[in-house]
């Protein structure tokens, strides 16, 4: 609880990347370009899946919620990181810090908890072929969908709502570029103990529970592969996964690097790091990667572009 002598802030100012002003200009070209990619790729790919028939199967309505949370994702971020540095003080609103914190931690959790349905879609297409079409229904893939949704969105209320409790009398520097639980902890002068064990669990659940799911789900399906006796069959079952296993890789080690690990050893610039890799460049990544691997989606996207076909 705050002392009576004690002014509740209402607001917050973001560091941002003021300790290099400057590259103010460099950066704000590059979270605009990176922005503009991330947004075009993964409305694009949504647009592709929803119109072109040949992708509506379960992979693909998968990757059109992946699409969904990307979007989200920077959506929450980027914006203020551009008004940010193009003013003299970057500050935002307690309740604008909040919002922040709610569509981070839903698209973030979103996107973990989804990559593992992702990885148990490609075990049960390559190792149960055969029932694979009985078994991933249009029903069940979207009570996971459902599920992946609604299971985050309550997750992130619960955190948001931790926060909303605390008092923040003062300083009122956010050591990153957007509003973060860890350093928004180091600023709370109330209690902060049951937010760092709501904040650890999410973590041990989506972080290292489905981590450990995925990588349970690839083992089984590399061991499926490497006993098919077809050469061109391991390289079809290997390119049907290659693509989400490169965006787990990715997306997994930003994410790792920025929360598992205590609000006492926060550090900026790590954390700057990392939030530029899964708040913009995983995003910005993720449609080009599925676009240039996938070969469905090539020719999709050839047919939507008349002028790529020949790229294609």
């Amino acid at each position: 609880m705050a002392s009576p002598n004690q002014t509740l802030l209402t607001e917050f100012i973001l560091e941002g990347f003021s300790e290099h002003p400057g590259l103010r200009l460099l950066l704000l070209v590059s979270f605009l370009s990176l922005y503009t990619v991330a947004l075009t790729g993964n409305v694009v790919i949504i647009a592709l899946i929803s119109f072109t028939s040949g992708l509506h199967s379960p992979m693909y309505f998968f990757l059109c919620n992946l699409a969904s949370m990307d979007i989200m994702c920077t959506s929450s971020v980027l914006p203020k990181v551009l008004v940010g540095l193009t003013s003299a003080e970057n500050t935002i609103s307690f309740q604008g810090c909040m919002a922040q914190v709610f569509f981070l931690i839903w698209s973030l959790s979103s996107e973990l908890l989804l990559l593992t349905v992702m990885a148990y879609d490609r075990y049960m297409a390559i190792c149960f072929p055969l029932h694979y079409s009985s078994r991933m229904s249009p029903r069940l893939c979207g009570a996971l969908a459902m599920g992946v949704w609604g299971i985050c969105a309550l997750n992130a209320s619960v955190n948001t709502g931790l926060m909303t409790r605390l008092s923040f009398c003062g300083p009122r520097v956010i050591i990153h570029f957007f509003c973060e639980i860890p350093p928004l902890l180091l600023l709370s002068c109330s209690p902060t103990r049951v937010n760092s064990i709501m904040t650890l669990l999410a973590d041990a659940f989506y972080g290292c529970l489905n981590f450990l799911l995925t990588l349970l789900s690839y083992g089984c399906i590399v061991s499926s592969i490497l006993r098919m006796r077809s050469a061109e069959g391991r390289r079809k079952a290997f390119s049907t996964c290659s693509s989400h296993l490169l965006v787990v890789s990715v997306f997994y080690s930003s994410v790792f690097c920025a929360y598992l690990s205590p609000a006492s050893s926060y550090s900026p610039y790590r954390n700057k790091v990392s939030g530029v890799l899964y708040s913009a460049l995983s995003p910005t990544l993720n449609p080009l990667i599925y676009t240039l691997r996938n070969q469905e989606v090539r020719r999709a996207l050839g047919r939507l572009l008349p002028f790529s076909r020949g790229q294609v």
